[in-house]
């Protein structure tokens, strides 16, 4: 079994706790589907938002999903002026079988423009 880092990220509309708690929801939950991974396959997770996004921690949307025991922190990505704004990402490290080259990276919504080589 190995231990695998998974990136993802999306984008919500405002600054609004209910967006990012439903987005961050999304988020998680299609990595893990994408992944085929169980909650105990997760090491950990880290958050970031930009800059513009301040309503909520996006680690809570974590933690409703039943994340409650799994290690998770929240950061401000660097505030880059070109920068795509209102998004969410993560990194959640796993235990997974799976090879790297199958591992499947989620970017929704538009953040799928920041990684158009392996958005689906």
């Amino acid at each position: 079994m190995a231990v695998r880092a998974i990136r993802g990220a999306t984008q919500v509309e405002a600054d609004d706790r209910e967006q990012v708690l439903e987005a961050t929801r999304e988020l998680v939950s299609t990595v893990l589907e994408r992944n085929a991974l169980e909650h105990d396959d997760v090491i950990s997770i880290v958050f970031t938002a930009t800059p513009d996004l301040v309503s909520e921690f996006p680690a809570l949307a974590a933690r409703e999903l039943g994340m409650g025991d799994v290690p998770l922190m929240c950061a401000t990505e660097i505030a880059v002026p070109h920068a795509l704004p209102r998004v969410l990402r993560l990194m959640a490290h796993v235990e997974t079988p799976r090879p790297r080259s199958e591992i499947q990276h989620v970017y929704l919504r538009g953040a799928a423009a920041l990684r158009r080589d392996i958005a689906q």
